[in-house]
C-alpha cells in the first residue's frame, strides 16, 4: 500500500502547496485507489502522477469546508471521461455531501456515466468493504469533521507443508482447501485447517484525520496506527490560537503520537502562511529537541509505502 499527498496546505493554496487531497493505493489487496478529501485543483494535481481517475472507487470526505471539497464536482465529472464509465463509485462524508454534489451537477448541467452510492455519516461509521474495515469518529472542529481509521485485511497464515505431509497429504489441489476452509477431510478424517497453518497476520492500520483540535475520539482513530496522517495548521508559537480555531498545534499532534503509540506520523494541512523554507527550519528546530517523536512534514506529491 502507498499513501500520496496531492495537497498539503490549510485553507488556501500557495505557490508550493495545493489544498487538501490524499490518495491511498490499496495494492496488493485491491487494484483500487481511495481518495480522502478533494480540495480545489485536485484533478490537476493528479495529472502530474500515474494515478488514473478510473481506479478511484471510493472517496472519503472529512468535512465540508471548501479546502477539502471544492475540487470534488470537477473530479467526478472528469472521471466520466478518464476511465470511469460504468464503474461505480462510493462517496462517504458528512450529511450534506450528497446534496452538495447533486446540486452542483444539476445547476452546471453536468452528467455522470457511472453510478454513485452516497454514505452520509451522522455521528460515526463502521464500514466493511472487501476485507477492509473503515471506522469514522467525529472530531472537534466547530462543524462535523471526521477521522477515518482504515484496518486492512488479515493475511491468512501460510500452509505448513511438513505438517500436512506428516498426515500423508502431499502437495496438490487439496492444499487450496486447507488454505481457504476452516476444516478439510482426508482419508475419512476431518481436520481443523488452522492446525496446519501459521498464524494469520493482521494488515496495517492507517489513520487519516480531518481538521480538529484535541478530543477523545482522536485516540480511538489513532490507537496503534502504523501510519497516521494528521493536520497541524500551526507548527510553532503558542497553541492557544490553534485550539481557539478548532485546529491542532504541532504539540497536540506530538502528544497524540505518544499516547496512541503511533508508528509513523505524516503531518499535513500546515497554514498557508508558512513558506517551504520556514517549514524546513521549524522541522530542524523540532528534531533538535530531545523529546520530539518521529514525524514528517509532508509536501505535495510525497508518497510513503505502508
Amino acid at each position: 500500500m502507498e499513501v500520496t499527498f496531492f495537497g498539503t496546505s490549510a485553507g488556501l493554496p500557495t505557490k508550493e502547496r495545493n489544498t487538501q487531497a490524499i490518495a491511498l493505493n490499496l495494492e496488493p489487496y485491491s487494484n483500487s485507489i481511495w481518495l480522502f478529501d478533494v480540495g480545489e485543483g485536485t484533478q490537476h494535481q493528479i495529472l502530474h502522477h500515474s494515478i488514473k481517475l478510473g481506479k478511484i472507487d471510493h472517496i472519503f470526505i472529512t468535512h465540508m469546508h471548501g479546502d477539502h471539497i471544492f475540487g470534488l464536482p470537477g473530479l467526478l465529472t472528469s472521471r466520466s471521461f478518464q476511465g470511469g464509465e460504468n464503474k461505480p463509485l462510493t462517496l462517504v462524508g458528512p450529511k450534506g455531501i450528497q446534496k452538495y454534489i447533486e446540486t452542483t451537477l444539476t445547476l452546471s448541467e453536468s452528467h455522470l456515466n457511472y453510478p454513485i452510492t452516497y454514505i452520509e455519516i451522522d455521528e460515526s461509521l463502521n464500514y466493511h468493504h472487501n476485507g477492509f474495515i473503515v471506522q469514522a469518529e467525529m472530531l472537534n472542529h466547530g462543524i462535523k469533521s471526521f477521522g477515518y481509521r482504515i484496518e486492512t485485511p488479515t493475511t491468512p497464515g501460510t500452509i505448513d507443508v511438513d505438517a500436512l505431509k506428516a498426515i500423508g497429504l502431499e502437495p496438490g489441489p487439496k492444499y487450496q482447501e486447507v488454505k481457504t476452509n476452516n476444516t478439510f477431510e482426508f482419508n475419512g478424517k476431518v481436520y481443523q485447517s488452522d492446525e496446519f497453518k501459521g498464524e494469520a497476520k493482521s494488515g496495517p492500520v492507517v489513520a487519516i484525520f480531518g481538521d480538529t483540535k484535541p478530543c477523545p475520539n482522536e485516540h480511538i482513530i489513532a490507537n496503534e496506527a502504523d501510519i497516521m496522517v494528521h493536520e497541524a495548521t500551526y507548527i510553532e508559537g503558542e497553541k492557544t490560537l490553534a485550539n481557539s480555531y478548532h485546529h491542532s498545534h504541532i504539540d497536540d499532534v506530538f502528544n497524540l503520537i505518544r499516547q496512541a503509540n503511533v508508528k509513523q506520523s505524516l503531518i499535513t494541512h500546515m497554514s498557508n502562511r508558512y513558506t517551504k523554507e520556514e517549514i524546513e527550519n521549524i522541522d530542524q528546530e523540532l528534531n533538535a529537541l530531545a523529546d520530539t517523536p518521529d514525524f514528517t512534514f509532508v509536501t505535495d506529491f510525497d508518497s510513503f509505502k505502508i
